[in-house]
This record gives structure tokens, C-alpha cells and sequence, in this order.
């Protein structure tokens, strides 16, 4: 019989901690959530509002090693998360595994080291009823929102849609950001530069002013022409700067973007590693405080490594909106570990983790900043030079937080020239004046839509990842790139006594890896504003999670809450999927075509977003053609809409049958005997001619003839193939992998040795 049974979550986490407790010990794994709400229904009834459970099927032998185990233990100890996930996970196997929840011993820690477990063990807990309802209410609301708002958006919108409570929102920020982005114009103005000389030394300033127009900048550069260029003022100033404060979840999502280039699920995914591989604290908590083992065996890294002047002991306390879970920031456990084992990433991040960590228990960086005023005798504006000095580099020797936009200090000491003096004459070596244009609104990326939830108190550390996943899973939004459009400006130089003026191009507007939402997304989004605008309201969205917080905290009953939610919101939903509207959710008339005079709309179709001539209402069927790839409902015109009808055309036939030319959801194509062949980016679909068609046939018959080695007269649906990863069979719609040594005589296999692994 086993004296003490461990429950955990994951197996990495069961491996770490069998080597701390023991041989009286078994630790085991729940791989998650034992227990889940169906997943085809609503799983909850709702006129009591209580949620019908089931153990879906790929756990069901997990839970009959857990439950023979726990039978034959003396004590089970349960060791879930310590979060409300957790404690929802604790609960669930004590209800499937018939154990006493007021005797089971609950033991939480948030690191997985030797003295943190025993101390666990030394101090075990019951289970918290509290944390756990807050989960189910979380889980049960959001499955009252997704599966009451679906079904609405299937009938109004397209068919398969689904919604979710804190993905609309998200979604909702990107649409009003692109909406603000397209709003805007931007304005030219002209900035002013110029580089004086001291001694031999160069100085670089900028105007204090900028002008709105062309003429108001040349007008100044000849001004300069004769102008005398004197030191007005010196100021030297002081200046210190902290460090940034310990990691919480979010703030290591959007660092480990900026410094890793790392996706908020890739970082979640690679701390999870570190975390139960005992190398950090647990990765899921909006705390920045430390622990005070932490704070000394800080300290002692930062003197040992840096010197007794580096080292600054200090306490964090956490103000984030609604914070929850009495965790620590996300550190490492020990920190005389400066490097640990692992894969490259788990060694990146853990490194950003162990500096930041480091850094916030380092002394403050000093600096001087030196300012120099420089005045004209011809007129009001100054020119301004800057130039930083760093006296004591403190924390910055380890860590530098990125802003996004003053990236880096200026550190060298030589920035300005030596031996400045107020009253000092400077010689002009060069004034330029370059047009700028104003900076619109930026797109969102991962890290900074999820500093925009945090900021408005919508989701918590442990739904930041997902919502950002399942918003571009669900194809509401999409990673991507935008092309810039080409704009010119112009560059005027005063050198000497001349003026010589330049145009020169830049890419405007290019943006990569940010996020932006389709059309599906944009129409989904209006028609949530238009007929859920509660759902759709932020403030709504934080105080639900302020419920659930209470709710955690015991001073809100769970039931009652989603009572009264779902009492407003359920007759909402009745209301909208009886409404009639004229219009199809996001149809957009664009004007009339000229040669029908029939109206020309976009709109959402069944596969997506299409232009439409015609209605339905019409003695002839309307004309559809699909939404090429980079265009938008908002955006598109009439005439890039009618352009896109001039396809498909026929251009002349080929062995005895017509060859088409189209464009599908994927691009142009050419069709011929009931196959598609892609059209290259560098032929034109609208002037493609029969021979460019027929030799594009050909060409992909080839490649196509290479990928048949052999077929079989015993049986046609046995052929061998060659694949992107080598040579292999396919039977019967099912492909079966070649072992590497029968690869270079895949194409003289025999019927019999075919078939021979087909049925291996």
C-alpha cells in the first residue's frame, strides 16, 4: 500500500517533485482538467443555472489510474496550480475521485524547489471553495455568452462563426484601431538640423520649432545664409533613472516580443517549461512583489558578480487593477544561477528573466544630461543640442528596458564637443531641413494588445495567451504584413553660402507582423456593437472580472451572479434573432454597374467576403466574385470591384477544350479540363495570352508526372508517390510512410511489396 499520493497537472511538474519528496511518495499527473462542460452542447441548465460535467474520453483511463492509486493510499495530497484554475482542477478530482474535500490535504507553492515543496507539505491547506467558483463562473459565463451568441451570428452573419466574451473585445480594439488608422491623414511638416563646428569638433543640434510648409523652411535657410550661430546657455542637470520593476505576466509577454521576438503563446509555452522544471516561479501572476529569501540571495549575486556600490535591496507592491492570487513576480528561484540547461529559448528567456529580476535589485543608474541653447541673431527660434554622460551605469551594466521607442541611451561621453562656453561663437558646417510626416495611430501587435487589455482591466494573466490565440484561430484577425504606399519628400541643405534642395522616396504605412482584422472580423464586430453593446463594452468586460474577483474573495455568491447576468442577457438574444433587417449584416451598396445598371454590393458570403452585381430579387441570378486577398469591404471602390468581373475569361481552347482564365479566394488561375493551375505573380490575369496558358498546363503536368512513380494495373487505388519529404504509397485515400532505405528504388516496388506495408 502507498503511504501518500501527490496529484499535479502536468508530468514535467510529477518528475520534478518525485525527486524531492521521496520514496513514501507517488506523484501523479491529471494532464489538466479532469473534468470539463460537454463539448457539442451548452452543458448547462439553465433555469437553475447549474453546469452539467463529463469526463471526456481521453481522459477517462487517466482517471481510472487515478482513482486505483488513490484507493490504495493512505493520504492524497492535492498540488493543482495555485491559481483559481488550479483550485477548479483540485476540486474536480476530489468530486470524480470520491475524495472528503474537508480532509484532503491541499498543498500549493509557487516554485518548484526542494524547500518550497516541503514546506508545503509541513503546511497543507483545504481545499478553497472561493477560488474554485470563481473558475466556474468564469468558464459558465463565457459558455453562456459563446453558445447564446454563435447560433445568432450563424443565422445573421455566416454560417460557423462563433463568438467568445473576451475575444469580441479584443477584436473590437483592433477595428476601432484600423478605423482610426484609415481616418487619418497624415500632415507634412519640415524639421530643421543642423551641425555646427567647435575647435575641429562637430555638434549636432535641431531647431526648437517646426514649419508647416515648404517656403516657411527655405525662408529660413536663408536666413541662416549670414546668420551668426552663439551659445545662449549651458544647463548640466543630474538624472537618474530605476530600474524597471520585476516581470508579471503581461510585462514578460511584451518583453520577451520586443527583445525575443517571442509570440505571447510561444512565451507562455516556454516559461510553463522553466516553471515546472523548477527553474522560475510560477508564470501565471499580476504581482511584482519578491520574496524576501529572494531580495538576500539577490543581493548576494548582484555584490558577488558586480561589486558592494551595484547592489540596491528593494520592495515592489503591486497596483494593478483588480490584482489577484498572493503570488510573487515571475523570478527565478535561485538566483546564483545566472545560466540554466535547455533549449535555446528556455535559455533566452530565462536569461531576460534572471537580468530583470537582478536589475530590480540594482542601485539606480546616474547620469548627467548637458543641454546647449544656441541662438540666431536673425530671429526668435534656438537650436538645441543634447548630450547624455553616464557617471555610474548601476542597473543598466545588466538590463535595459525597451520602450518600444527610445530603444537605447545615449552612453557615449563624447556626444558634445569639450570646452563649450556660454557666449562662444560656432562656425555653421551645415543646416538641413527634412520634410516628416505626422505619425498616425499605430496597429496593435501581441505585447501591445495585451499592455491595452491589461491597461482597461479586461482578462487576467492566465487569458491574455489564449484570447490573442483563439482571435486569430477563430480568422477574425490576422497576423500580417501591409505594404506601405511610396510618397515623396523633400530634403533642402544650406552648405555655405547654396541651398541645393533633393526629393527623395520612402515606403509609408509598412507594417510587419502586425495585427489586423478581416472582414469577417470587422462585420462580426458591428453587428456585436450594433445588437450586444454590453457584451461589447469595456467597462462591462473589467467588471466582470471584478465578480469574479469577489467571488474569489468570498464576498460574492456565484449563482447569483451569473443570475443576474444572464437574466439581461438571454431575452438580448431573443430579441436579435428575431429581428428583420433590410440589409445582410455588413453589405455595403457601392454604386451601380454601368453596363447592367444592376446595384454592385460587398458583403460576407458563405466563404467568406464577395462583390455582388445584382440581387436576389432578380429574374437573372446575381454575378458573385470572390474578395481577392488584398482587399477589404471598407476600403474597396466600384471600380477595383467591377475590375474584378472582367474574370473569369475564356482565351481559346486547348486538346479540344476551352481554357479559362479566373481568380479565386487564393488568386488568379488558369482552368482546363477541370484543373487549376495558379497563376505566378509575374503574369498578368487580364492579359494572359493562350500560349502563356498552355505552356503553365504543361509545366504543371510535369511536376505533376514527377510526383506519380508508379500505378498498378492490379489495382488503381495503389500508387506510389513522390512527396515533399521523399517517396511514399497511397492506398485508398491513405498515405503510408517508405522506410528511408527503400527510398531510391521507390519506383520499381512490386504490387506484392507495396501491399506488404499498406498492411504493416
Amino acid at each position: 500500500m502507498q503511504d501518500n499520493l501527490v496529484i499535479v497537472e502536468s508530468p514535467a511538474k510529477a518528475k520534478t517533485i518525485e525527486k524531492f519528496l521521496g520514496k513514501d511518495y507517488k506523484v501523479m499527473s491529471s494532464y489538466g482538467h479532469i473534468r470539463d462542460l460537454k463539448k457539442k452542447e451548452i452543458s448547462i441548465d439553465l433555469k437553475t443555472l447549474e453546469p452539467e460535467y463529463e469526463i471526456p474520453e481521453d481522459k477517462r483511463k487517466v482517471v481510472s489510474e487515478l482513482k486505483a492509486n488513490a484507493k490504495k493510499a493512505k493520504k492524497v495530497w492535492l498540488a493543482s496550480d495555485e491559481d483559481r484554475e488550479g483550485e477548479a482542477i483540485s476540486w474536480h478530482l476530489c468530486e470524480v475521485l470520491g475524495l472528503d474535500e474537508k480532509s484532503t490535504n491541499r498543498i500549493v507553492f509557487h516554485e518548484i524547489t526542494k524547500p518550497a515543496i516541503l514546506a508545503a507539505i509541513e503546511n497543507p491547506r483545504h481545499l478553497d471553495m472561493n477560488l474554485a467558483n470563481a473558475q466556474q463562473a468564469r468558464r459558465m459565463l463565457d459558455r453562456l455568452v459563446g453558445f447564446s451568441l454563435s447560433p445568432v451570428l450563424w443565422r445573421k452573419v455566416k454560417p460557423s462563426l462563433s463568438a467568445g466574451r473576451v475575444q469580441s473585445v479584443a477584436v473590437r480594439l483592433i477595428v476601432e484601431r484600423e478605423r482610426e488608422i484609415q481616418a487619418f491623414k497624415a500632415e507634412p511638416y519640415f524639421r530643421v538640423t543642423a551641425v555646427f563646428t567647435v575647435d575641429g569638433q562637430e555638434m549636432k543640434a535641431e531647431l526648437d520649432h517646426r514649419f508647416s510648409t515648404h517656403e516657411e523652411a527655405l525662408a529660413f535657410l536663408e536666413q541662416c545664409k549670414d546668420a551668426l550661430f552663439t551659445i545662449e546657455q549651458i544647463q548640466k542637470k543630474p538624472l537618474k533613472r530605476s530600474p524597471a520593476v520585476p516581470f508579471t505576466t503581461s510585462t514578460l509577454q511584451q518583453e520577451a516580443a520586443r527583445k525575443l521576438g517571442f509570440t505571447v503563446s510561444q512565451t507562455m509555452m516556454v516559461a510553463q517549461r522553466l516553471y515546472e522544471a523548477g527553474h522560475i516561479t510560477y508564470m501565471r501572476t499580476d504581482s511584482v512583489n519578491l520574496s524576501s529569501l529572494c531580495i538576500s540571495t539577490a543581493k548576494e549575486a548582484v555584490v558577488s558578480l558586480y561589486g558592494e556600490e551595484y547592489s540596491k535591496p528593494r520592495n515592489f507592491t503591486t497596483h494593478t487593477k483588480g490584482a489577484q492570487e498572493a503570488h510573487e513576480a515571475i523570478r527565478p528561484t535561485y538566483m546564483s544561477n545566472q545560466q540554466i540547461e535547455g533549449t535555446s529559448q528556455e535559455r533566452r528567456l530565462y536569461d531576460l528573466i534572471w537580468k530583470r529580476t537582478a536589475a530590480s535589485q540594482m542601485a539606480d543608474a546616474q547620469l548627467e544630461k548637458t543641454t546647449v541653447v544656441i541662438s540666431i541673431d536673425k530671429g526668435e527660434n534656438r537650436f538645441v543640442a543634447t548630450g547624455e554622460v553616464v557617471k555610474f551605469d548601476g542597473f543598466l551594466k545588466v538590463y535595459r528596458e525597451s520602450t518600444g521607442d527610445d530603444e537605447e541611451l545615449h552612453t557615449d561621453d563624447g556626444m558634445l564637443p569639450q570646452g563649450l562656453k556660454e557666449g562662444m561663437q560656432l562656425d555653421r558646417k551645415e543646416i538641413v531641413a527634412t520634410e516628416r510626416y505626422s505619425q498616425g495611430p499605430a496597429r496593435y501587435t501581441e505585447a501591445s494588445l495585451v499592455h491595452k487589455m491589461e491597461e482597461l482591466g479586461i482578462g487576467r494573466p492566465s487569458t491574455y495567451a489564449p484570447t490573442i490565440s483563439t482571435i486569430q484561430q477563430r480568422e477574425y484577425v490576422v497576423k500580417g504584413d501591409r505594404k506601405g504606399e511610396e510618397r515623396p519628400y523633400t530634403i533642402d541643405t544650406l552648405s555655405g553660402q547654396k541651398v541645393s534642395t533633393k526629393t527623395k522616396k520612402e515606403m509609408a504605412g509598412s507594417e510587419k507582423g502586425k495585427l489586423l482584422p478581416t472582414d469577417v472580423g470587422t462585420v462580426v464586430n458591428d453587428f456585436l456593437m450594433e445588437y450586444f453593446p454590453t457584451i461589447m463594452d469595456y467597462n462591462f468586460t473589467a467588471n466582470v472580472e471584478q465578480d469574479f474577483d469577489a467571488i474569489a474573495e468570498g464576498k460574492e455568491d456565484w449563482h447569483k451572479m451569473l443570475k443576474n447576468f444572464y437574466g439581461d442577457f438571454e431575452p438580448t438574444v431573443e430579441k436579435t434573432i428575431k429581428t428583420r433587417s433590410e440589409h445582410k449584416a455588413g453589405e455595403r451598396i457601392l454604386g451601380d454597374d454601368p453596363k447592367t445598371g444592376k446595384p454592385v454590393a460587398v458583403k460576407i458570403g458563405r466563404y467568406g467576403p464577395v462583390v455582388q452585381i445584382g440581387t436576389a430579387d432578380d429574374d437573372e441570378k446575381p454575378r458573385f466574385a470572390q474578395m481577392p486577398k488584398d482587399k477589404s469591404i471598407e476600403t474597396i471602390t466600384l471600380e477595383e470591384a467591377l475590375e474584378l468581373f472582367r474574370l473569369p475569361r475564356e482565351v481559346g481552347e486547348y486538346e479540344g477544350e476551352v481554357v479559362t482564365i479566373g481568380t479565386g479566394r487564393f488568386g488568379p488561375y488558369v482552368l482546363h479540363k477541370k484543373k487549376f493551375v495558379s497563376i505566378p505573380k509575374t503574369q498578368d490575369p487580364l492579359t494572359i495570352t493562350l500560349e502563356e496558358a498552355v505552356a503553365l498546363i504543361n509545366d504543371s503536368r510535369k511536376v505533376e508526372e514527377q510526383r506519380h512513380l508508379k500505378t498498378f494495373d492490379e489495382d488503381p487505388k495503389l500508387e506510389v508517390m513522390n512527396g515533399r519529404y521523399g517517396p511514399y504509397i497511397a492506398y485508398d485515400g491513405k498515405n503510408y510512410r517508405l522506410p528511408k532505405a527503400m527510398h531510391p528504388k521507390a519506383a520499381e516496388l512490386t504490387y506484392e511489396e507495396c501491399m506488404k506495408i499498406v498492411k504493416k
